[in-house]
């Protein structure tokens, strides 16, 4: 088992190690803003279709 949690965290920690220079802060500020975004909208459409349907009962 521990063989199998070290070779997940070398494969995880190679991948963000060699995605890390890609990224620029740029980016990053972008993703985070969408999504920050996406789950104001999500939980608005949410209120919205929950309060119409207590509305419809």
């Amino acid at each position: 088992m521990k063989h199998l949690d070290l070779s997940f965290c070398g494969t995880v920690g190679g991948t963000v190690m060699s995605v890390l220079p890609i990224l620029n802060s740029q980016e990053i500020m972008r993703t985070i803003a969408l999504a920050v975004i996406g789950a104001v909208v999500s939980y608005i459409v949410s209120f919205i279709i929950k309060a119409y349907l207590n509305k419809k009962e």
